[in-house]
């Protein structure tokens, strides 16, 4: 879906109600319809992830965004998977380095537990895009308060709860 005008005819057929955005159940169906299945808190992230002027839907520069993140995940997911449809944690923690992500391996290990849905070690694609959204928005939310780039922040109670509240799934 790289090619920008394949992305906008994708986009329109999406956008049913043509806004010019489109809203969290909307693009929850679109996926759907793709076979990946996602609860609709996992689709608002994805929305809050490239939500650049806040206002709760995606535009089409914002969908853009969110499409070249979501291919970066599904080439690293794609590389490792061997044609079994899902990964493993040690290919999962391969995948996140291919995509940019490093943690430690009690982090790691926290978050596939937290998102393994079945509890069978095996992530399939739309539970490794799950993950990925989440350690994403971490990412993201970490780097607003880390702003000397130190790889360390301090929080007061009220700014933990702002980030609680906004790296849910």
């Amino acid at each position: 879906m790289e090619n920008a005008a394949v992305l906008r005819e994708w986009f329109e057929r999406v956008d049913s109600e043509k806004t010019g955005s489109i809203t969290a159940p909307q693009l929850k169906r679109a996926f759907s319809v793709g076979n990946l299945e996602f609860s609709l808190s996992v689709v608002e992230q994805m929305i809050r992830m490239y939500d650049y002027d806040r206002n709760g839907t995606m535009s089409f520069e914002e969908f853009v965004a969110l499409n070249k993140f979501l291919l970066k995940v599904q080439q690293a997911f794609a590389d490792l998977e061997r044609g079994r449809g899902y990964l493993v944690p040690e290919e999962v923690y391969e995948a996140f380095l291919k995509i940019g992500f490093t943690l430690d391996s009690p982090a790691f290990y926290t978050v596939c537990e937290s998102f393994d849905q079945k509890k069978n070690g095996k992530f399939r694609l739309d539970d490794f895009i799950s993950l990925c959204i989440f350690v994403q928005s971490a990412r993201n939310l970490f780097s607003s308060f880390d702003t000397a780039k130190q790889g360390r922040i301090s929080l007061d109670f009220n700014q933990f709860v702002y980030c609680t509240a906004n790296c849910r799934i």
